[in-house]
C-alpha cells in the first residue's frame, strides 16, 4: 500500500489505506514520512495512515523555522485536524518523533499513542559536552550526510547501505526512503534535510528534560512504548536501555513497556518482523 501525498500549507502529507481508523505518524530527526513506508504496507483493512515530512525534512524542508519540538508538535496537530483524526485516533512517532508526539498528546487526547524507540527524557549531558556535540555523537553518519554531496542516487543508497544499522538489513522499504530523501542536481545530490533544524530539535530534546517528562505525564491516552534492543548505530545498548525506561513505566501507571527482540533504532521500522510487529501494536484493540 503505497502513499499519496497531498501539501498543507507546504507541509507535505502522506496518505495510506482508506479506512476509518487513522494512525498519525510522525518520523525521526533526520528522516521523513517514508520511514513509515514498510508499516504502511502492512496496514490490515479498516485501517489508514497518515504521516508528514516535518518542517525542514524531506518535501517539508522549505518551511521556515523556528523549528523545535513544540513547533512540530503544533503541525502534527494541525495535521489531525486536517484530515479529520477523531480521539479515536492513533498517535504514533518514532526516535524524534515519538518526542513530538508526547507533546501534540499532552494538549489533545487520543485513543492510544505509541512512542517507538524515543520519548523519555534523556540522561543529562556529559560535564563539558555541549547539546549539539552530543547530537553529533548520536547521530554519526545520519547527520554527516547532511553536509557531503553525491554523485548519483546509486551512491546515496551505497552510502546507507553501509550505515551500521542497515548493514545486512537492507530491503526495498529501506531504499525507497533513501531515494525520496534526495534532491539537487546529478552529480550533486544531497539530502532534503536541513542542518540547522535537526540542530536545532537535537539541542531541544537534550536540553528540555524538564518538559519532555511534564509532556509524558499530562497525557491521558493509553500509552504503548516499543524499544529496540540495539542502537541507532547498531551497537548493543539501545536509545532507551531498561535502567531509562523501567523507572518511567513505574512512574507511568497507564505504560505498556515492550521490548521488540532483534531489532535496532532503524530495523525496528524496516525490518519485516519488527515493521510487522510495530503495525500490530498500531492496529490491535489496546
Amino acid at each position: 500500500m503505497s502513499f499519496t501525498f497531498e501539501d498543507l500549507d507546504g507541509l507535505r502529507i502522506g496518505r495510506a489505506g482508506s479506512g476509518p481508523r487513522t494512525i498519525i505518524a510522525v518520523h525521526g530527526i533526520t528522516a521523513s514520512l517514508m520511514a513509515w513506508g514498510a508499516v504502511a504496507r502492512r496496514l490490515p483493512e479498516g485501517s489508514s495512515l497518515v504521516a508528514m515530512d516535518l518542517r525542514g525534512r524531506g518535501h517539508s524542508a522549505a518551511l521556515p523555522g523556528p523549528y523545535g519540538l513544540p513547533r512540530h508538535a503544533e503541525d502534527v496537530l494541525r495535521v489531525a485536524d486536517h484530515v479529520g483524526a477523531g480521539p479515536d485516533a492513533v498517535l504514533t512517532g518514532h526516535s524524534m518523533g515519538a518526542y513530538v508526539a508526547a507533546l501534540a498528546a499532552a494538549e489533545r487526547d487520543f485513543g492510544r499513542v505509541v512512542l517507538v524507540d524515543g520519548g523519555l527524557p534523556l540522561p543529562p549531558l556529559p560535564e563539558g559536552m555541549d547539546a549539539d556535540a552530543a547530537t553529533e555523537a548520536s547521530l554519526g553518519p545520519a547527520l554527516a550526510r547532511l553536509r557531503q554531496t553525491f554523485p548519483s542516487a546509486e551512491a546515496y543508497v551505497e552510502f546507507f547501505r553501509a550505515h551500521p544499522a542497515f548493514a545486512g538489513h537492507w530491503n526495498a522499504d529501506a531504499e525507497a526512503y533513501v531515494r525520496y530523501d534526495l534532491t539537487g542536481p546529478e552529480g550533486a545530490l544531497r539530502s532534503r534535510a536541513v542542518g540547522e533544524a535537526v540542530l536545532e530539535d537535537g539541542r531541544w530534546i537534550r536540553l528540555e528534560a524538564d518538559r519532555i517528562a511534564a509532556a509524558l505525564q499530562a497525557i491521558k491516552s493509553p500509552l504503548h512504548l516499543l524499544r529496540a534492543p540495539r542502537g541507532l548505530l547498531d551497537q548493543e545498548t539501545g536509545m532507551l536501555p531498561d535502567e531509562l525506561a523501567l523507572p518511567w513505566a513505574a512512574r507511568l501507571p497507564g505504560l505498556r513497556d515492550e521490548l521488540v527482540p532483534d531489532c535496532n533504532h532503524y530495523t525496528i521500522l524496516f525490518d519485516d518482523r519488527c515493521a510487522t510487529t510495530v503495525t500490530d501494536r498500531l492496529t490491535s484493540p489496546a
